[in-house]
């Protein structure tokens, strides 16, 4: 039986610097509403219901125009809340989906006419554990790859950075684009000398992958201030600036205690610490995120 997830907060820190124009949430997530876009039977977890008008809402009260809806696993391979949110609101909003081996290419291309930029990819597994249901995997991507290619679409990796060191020619063997979600979810107590970790810096390096530096709050033992998460964000910055967004991971599924829900402002505050350059806020808000998904 899968736990029901507190909702986000209602208001935010207050934010320490000026937003860009156009600055893009890179990662999100919408749920509901369920009469119309029921969730997944076997989940992983059970949100509580946050459509798109209102994850609208949020993108204004942290002063962001554009976002990037990813669907979530208690969806399984049911995009349409999010193919729905692309049509109605197409300047704002772009999507990440999930889509099993025997998905069509023209289903892919559809999408893509629609604002899909990638596909999402469940590796992410601890102890050899996989840690959420209905995630789609390597063999998937494997099988996907060539249309993928053909569309200019992204991978879109959920996966522990530790098993990057293994996994990193196989996923780079296939030459789509790869985006690892929240700086490799790897713990701050592994360290940035973890193997997989550096394999990211160099994959961020070489240009061969992006990273999303969102997360703070999953990977942090430091949950008021995220300060042990600097040292990542800022060997990734310096490993490549140019391949790297942010987002909140709204509405912050998987959270089960009141104190740990995080605040959206002040996870937006951690970049006026990592990024204290308003030109490199600039290019990680607004230019990276508008080259990689299309805006």
């Amino acid at each position: 039986m899968s736990r029901t997830c507190l909702p986000p907060h209602d208001t935010v820190q207050p934010v320490r610097f000026d937003i860009p124009a156009h600055a893009c949430d890179s990662h999100a997530h919408i749920f509901g509403p369920f009469d119309r876009y029921p969730l997944a039977a076997e989940r992983s977890y059970t949100p509580p219901e946050n459509p798109c008008e209102a994850f609208l809402a949020h993108l204004s009260s942290i002063g962001f125009e554009r976002g990037v809806i990813v669907t979530a696993s208690a969806y399984g391979t049911d995009n349409q809340s999010m193919l729905d949110a692309l049509k109605a609101h197409p300047d704002r909003l772009r999507g990440v989906a999930v889509a099993d081996a025997a998905t069509e290419a023209g289903t892919l291309r559809a999408w893509r006419n629609a604002g899909v930029c990638g596909l999402r990819f469940n590796l992410y597994a601890v102890g050899g554990a996989k840690v959420y249901r209905n995630g789609v995997g390597l063999e998937a991507l494997e099988a996907l790859a060539p249309a993928m290619r053909d569309l200019d679409m992204h991978a879109q990796i959920w996966i522990h950075a530790p098993d990057l060191a293994d996994l990193a020619p196989r996923l780079e063997k296939l030459d789509v684009p790869l985006v690892v979600d929240h700086m490799g979810r790897m713990n701050a107590t592994l360290g940035t000398a973890d193997p997989g970790f550096q394999q990211l810096c160099r994959m961020l390096a070489g240009g061969r992958a992006w990273t999303k530096i969102s997360g703070a709050d999953r990977n942090t033992n430091q949950r008021g201030d995220y300060a042990d998460i600097d040292p990542y964000v800022r060997a990734l910055v310096a490993a490549n600036p140019e391949r790297i967004v942010w987002g909140t991971d709204w509405p912050h599924i998987n959270y089960f205690e009141a104190g740990d829900v995080p605040d959206d402002g002040r996870l937006l505050n951690t970049l006026h610490r990592w990024l204290p350059d308003p030109a490199l806020r600039h290019r990680i808000l607004v230019d990276n995120p508008a080259r990689i998904y299309r805006f």
